[in-house]
């Protein structure tokens, strides 16, 4: 019971650690410099494909 429990501490430290380093990279990229921008251009890019009658 105590190594499993010993174990799954292990565990859910590597995974925190690992969750923490990844949104570390993502923000050293600039993923989260500009959150509106993508919305924004979703709709123009909507307004740019309607057919022409």
């Amino acid at each position: 019971m105590v190594s499993s429990l010993i174990a799954l501490m292990g565990l859910s430290l590597f995974l925190g650690c690992g969750c923490w380093l990844f949104f570390l990279w993502a923000v050293q990229r600039g993923e989260f410099h500009d959150m509106e921008r993508p919305k924004h251009r979703m709709l123009e890019e909507d307004e740019r494909e309607t057919p022409k009658k």
